[in-house]
């Protein structure tokens, strides 16, 4: 017999947000990610591209998506989204890996054939070109199936926040 609460490892792992509705367009639900208190206190904050250009208001309005408003979301509400861990890795593997692997595999080709340092840093700049059109394929190709797009999940109450979990340094000396 399995326990009602026990975890169900056959669904796959979720990364979960919570979004605000701002605005419901038809059977289209537009939100905006939450801001979390760690965005923009940490060392390398002033050259976030996280952060975007111009005022707080401005930023959020860029990061604004859209989901089927399936579940009558309504403007102000507060709601859990999720998207699947394995199309994070997905999208990483597509975004770094695809233009990184291009320019090395072009650049060692070159220095294998030539010789010459030119030649193989020109190599690998088109390898890396190469790379990064090849990547917007992938990533054309995993958002044309939807797995890059967020799914809603339930309703978030008012008392659930979210916050990065913070370590704390024991005290030296104890």
């Amino acid at each position: 017999m399995i326990e009602e609460n026990s975890p169900d490892f056959s669904a796959p792992a979720m990364v979960e947000g919570i979004a605000h509705v701002v605005a419901v367009e038809g059977t289209m639900a537009w939100l905006e990610p939450e801001q979390t208190t760690s965005c923009g206190s940490c060392a390398s904050s002033s050259a976030c591209g996280a952060k975007g250009i111009g005022t707080t208001a401005s930023r959020l309005e860029a990061r604004r998506f859209s989901l089927e408003n399936q579940a009558g979301l309504a403007v102000g509400e507060r709601v859990v989204v999720g998207i699947r861990e394995n199309a994070l890795v997905k999208a990483s593997l597509t975004a770094y890996a695809i233009p990184l692997a291009t320019a090395l595999i072009a650049g060692t080709l070159a220095q294998w054939a030539e010789g010459r340092d030119g030649i193989t840093m020109a190599a690998m700049a088109g390898g890396l070109l190469l790379g990064l059109g090849l990547a917007r394929l992938g990533a054309s190709r995993l958002s044309t199936r939807g797995e890059l797009a967020p799914r809603f999940l339930r309703r978030a109450d008012a008392a659930i926040v979210c916050h990065p979990v913070t370590l704390i340094k024991p005290e030296a000396g104890k």
